[in-house]
C-alpha cells in the first residue's frame, strides 16, 4: 500500500521533469536557430561592406591619378593649363637670402 502512495508523486515528478526538459530543449533550439539566422545576416552584411570598401578604394585610387585631376579641373571647374608667360619660378623672383624672408612672412613672422 505504501508503494502505491509513493508512486503517484514520483510519477508526477518524472512527468514534470520530462516536460520541463523538453520545454528547455525547445527554447534552446529556438534560440540557437535565431542566433544562426542573425549570424547569417551579419555575415551577409559584412560581405556587403567588404565589397563596398573595395569599390570605394578603387574609386579613391582613381581620384588620385593625374588624369582624373585634370579631367575634373577642366570639366567641373572650368580650368585650363596656365600659359607659359604666367608661370613664374620662385628662384627668378627672389634671391636665396630673401627666400627665408618670404617664408617667414607667409607664416606671419617678422620680415
Amino acid at each position: 500500500m505504501r508503494a502505491q502512495r509513493s508512486f503517484l508523486p514520483l510519477w508526477t515528478l518524472a512527468i514534470g521533469a520530462t516536460v520541463s526538459a523538453f520545454v528547455l530543449h525547445l527554447a534552446l533550439r529556438s534560440k540557437t536557430m535565431q542566433l544562426g539566422y542573425e549570424l547569417g545576416r551579419a555575415r551577409q552584411e559584412q560581405s556587403r561592406l567588404h565589397e563596398m570598401k573595395r569599390v570605394l578604394e578603387v574609386e579613391e585610387a582613381s581620384y588620385k591619378t593625374p588624369e582624373r585631376v585634370e579631367i575634373v579641373g577642366r570639366t567641373l571647374l572650368g580650368m585650363e593649363p596656365a600659359p607659359p608667360e604666367r608661370i613664374v619660378s620662385i628662384a627668378q623672383v627672389a634671391p636665396a637670402e630673401d627666400r627665408t624672408d618670404l617664408a617667414s612672412a607667409s607664416r606671419g613672422g617678422p620680415p
